[in-house]
C-alpha cells in the first residue's frame, strides 16, 4: 500500500483532485490518502512530518504561505521525505506572466524558485568537491564522506545533492595521508564509509572487467585488506567521526542512514 499525505492551509480538495485524476494513469496501484486540512502552523507541518515518516509516504501540499512552503521543504529534506509543490509553481508562473506577486507576500516568485536554485547549487557544490578537489572548502559543506576507493563515495554525494545537501568527499589511499583540512573540521559532519575486505575486492573486480583492465594491486585481495586497515586507522584516530557500513546496502539506503544521522546532530 502506498501512502500519500494531503497537505493544505485549505481544506484539501485542491491538492485531492489533482491527485487524484493523475493517479488515474497508474491503474492496478493501491494509494491511501491521509488529508491535513487547516495546517497553519511550523508545529503542525513537523507533526505531520513524523507522522508521514512512520508511513514512509510523501506529501503533496497546496500552501500557499511562502514562509510554510520554505518550512515545509527543509523539514521535509531533514526527514528524508520527498515532496510534491502543487500551489507553489502556479503561484509562481502567474506572477511572472502578471508581473505581479501574489498579495500574500511581497517578493513571491523569487522565493518560489529558492528550492530549484538549492538543487543547482548542492548538485555543482559536489561536482566540484568530488574525489578531494577543493579541499580547501570543507567548512562549506554539510555532509562529508571519506574512504577508500569504490565505497560509493561519488554516488553518494550526487544523491545527496539532489536531496539538498552541500557534499563533498575525500578519498583514502594507503600509505597516503588524507587532505589536512579534513581535520579541521567539525567531526560531526564526517562520515566514515567502511565494509569489508572481500566485498571491495569483489566491486573493484568488477569494475576492472568492465574497463578492460588488468587488475593489479587495486583488485587484489591482500591489498585492498591493508587499505582498509590504514583507512580504519585514521577513523580510529578520529573517533568523532560516523563511521557507516556501507557492506551490500542500496545508495538510498545508506543516504538514509546519513541524513537520519545528521538530523539527529541537528536537533
Amino acid at each position: 500500500m502506498n501512502h500519500v499525505f494531503i497537505v493544505s492551509d485549505g481544506t484539501g480538495q485542491t491538492a485531492t483532485m489533482a491527485l487524484e485524476a493523475a493517479r488515474m494513469q497508474f491503474p492496478g496501484v493501491e494509494v491511501e490518502y491521509h488529508t491535513k486540512s487547516k495546517v497553519d502552523s511550523e508545529a503542525k507541518i513537523k507533526s505531520i512530518i513524523q507522522e508521514a515518516s512512520k508511513f514512509n509516504a510523501f506529501i503533496v501540499h497546496t500552501l500557499v504561505s511562502n514562509r510554510m512552503r520554505g518550512f515545509m521543504v527543509k523539514e521535509a529534506r531533514l526527514n528524508n521525505i520527498e515532496t510534491i509543490d502543487i500551489m507553489g509553481p502556479l503561484l509562481s508562473r502567474l506572477s511572472n506572466q502578471l508581473a505581479l506577486s501574489p498579495s500574500e507576500k511581497p517578493g513571491l516568485f523569487h522565493h518560489l524558485n529558492e528550492e530549484y536554485f538549492r538543487k543547482v547549487e548542492t548538485m555543482n557544490f559536489a561536482f566540484k568537491h568530488d574525489d578531494g578537489l577543493r579541499s580547501n572548502e570543507l567548512t562549506k559543506a554539510e555532509i562529508i564522506l571519506i574512504g577508500v576507493s569504490r565505497t560509493f563515495k561519488t554516488p553518494l554525494s550526487v544523491y545527496l545533492a539532489f536531496k539538498g545537501w552541500l557534499v563533498a568527499n575525500i578519498p583514502i589511499i594507503l600509505n597516503i595521508k588524507p587532505e589536512a583540512n579534513i581535520f579541521q573540521v567539525k567531526p560531526h559532519k564526517v562520515f566514515y564509509l567502511s565494509t569489508t575486505a572481500t566485498r571491495l575486492t569483489q566491486l573493484r573486480q568488477v569494475r576492472n572487467q568492465r574497463l578492460g583492465e588488468a587488475g593489479g594491486e587495486y583488485s587484489n585481495y591482500e591489498y585492498v585488506k591493508k587499505e582498509l586497515e590504514y583507512a580504519y586507522s585514521i577513523y580510529c584516530r578520529n573517533p568523532d567521526w560516523t563511521l557507516i557500513n556501507v557492506t551490500n546496502k542500496s545508495i538510498e539506503e545508506i543516504a538514509s542512514e546519513i541524513i537520519v544521522m545528521v538530523r539527529s546532530y541537528r536537533d
